[in-house]
């Protein structure tokens, strides 16, 4: 009986383990099928330059004038640039030149930084962009379209100039549909009073005040030289334009050029000083050249 009676309780739980078996079998495993997430690619530059050689030695003497004239040794230290301290330079590297001259001083600052996602569905292009966006919208610029064709920031150098007061003419005099253009008589208008005015000494003074790029009281750009986005640099870009106060009479402007291309973000930044208290830095030269600068790294990282 004893015999009969374990046999009797193994088959039952041989019984079991199989029900238990046949539940098991029913429930889905849960890795076949899942979809697979694959990462987003990283971004197209995985190291930085060197700063402190980014920029040609022909193009440092020309953005900090006097250099020429210095000493060999001291001209070599100025143009050799101080790094800017980074904890890591395959994401961030900086450097900084100056130079002091009878004119004046003036200084660069060139950041270089390379973003990286550590987000796998979020590729490095687009986290640059999310940084790049920020700096833009710190720059406060007063306003967010992009220049028009022909004006000085259409090209990727910032040297090209619109052809104002054309209205669609030609050289020649002719309008665009061929039609002569009707010109005011050269020896001049009646006033008012009687007198004359000439016209071509009008014509002058309205060209003088629509080239004019400072507001001499104020030392605000003119419309043109505004800060604004650019076009042409880079995937995005903008520029700034700042007068700052230095103590109680000195005045600095500071030009700042950045741009993004893929997933790195550089900020030029040139600054000048006047010795002469009374002398307002020019927005125009400036802008120009720091214009220029970015075109040149731009074509640096493309190459």
């Amino acid at each position: 009986m004893a015999y009969a009676t374990g046999a009797v309780l193994i088959a039952a739980l041989a019984a079991g383990c199989t029900g238990n078996s046949g539940t098991s079998d029913s429930v889905p495993d849960g890795k076949p099928g899942t979809p697979t997430v694959s990462a987003a690619p990283p971004g197209k530059y995985r190291t930085l330059p060197d700063a402190c050689r980014a920029i040609p030695l022909a193009t440092l003497k020309d953005l900090l004038p006097g250099t020429a004239d210095m000493p060999e040794a001291q001209q070599d230290k100025v143009l050799e640039g101080a790094a800017t301290v980074t904890y890591d330079t395959d994401r961030r590297i900086g450097c900084r030149w100056k130079s002091d001259a009878p004119e004046g001083t003036r200084s660069i600052h060139l950041d270089f930084e390379r973003v990286v996602s550590y987000d796998t569905s979020v590729s490095d292009d687009d986290r640059a962009r999310e940084v790049y966006a920020k700096k833009e919208t710190a720059a406060d610029l007063p306003d967010s379209a992009l220049p028009p064709e022909g004006s000085p920031d259409a090209s990727p150098t910032g040297s090209g100039h619109a052809d104002s007061g054309t209205d669609g003419k030609t050289e020649n005099g002719k309008t665009e549909d061929g039609k002569t253009e009707d010109k005011p008589d050269k020896k001049g208008s009646t006033k008012d009073d009687g007198s004359t005015e000439s016209t071509d000494d009008a014509e002058a003074t309205d060209d003088a005040s629509a080239d004019s790029s400072d507001d001499p009281a104020s030392g605000s750009p003119g419309e043109s030289l505004q800060p604004r986005l650019l076009d042409k640099l880079g995937d995005s870009a903008f520029l700034d334009d700042a007068l700052v106060q230095a103590g109680s009479t000195a005045r600095h402007r500071t030009v700042s050029v950045v741009f993004r291309t893929s997933n790195v973000i550089v900020t030029v930044e040139y600054t000048a000083q006047p010795a002469l208290t009374t002398e307002v830095p020019d927005s125009k030269e400036l802008q120009e050249k720091a214009q220029a600068l970015a075109g040149q790294l731009v074509d640096s990282f493309d190459d």
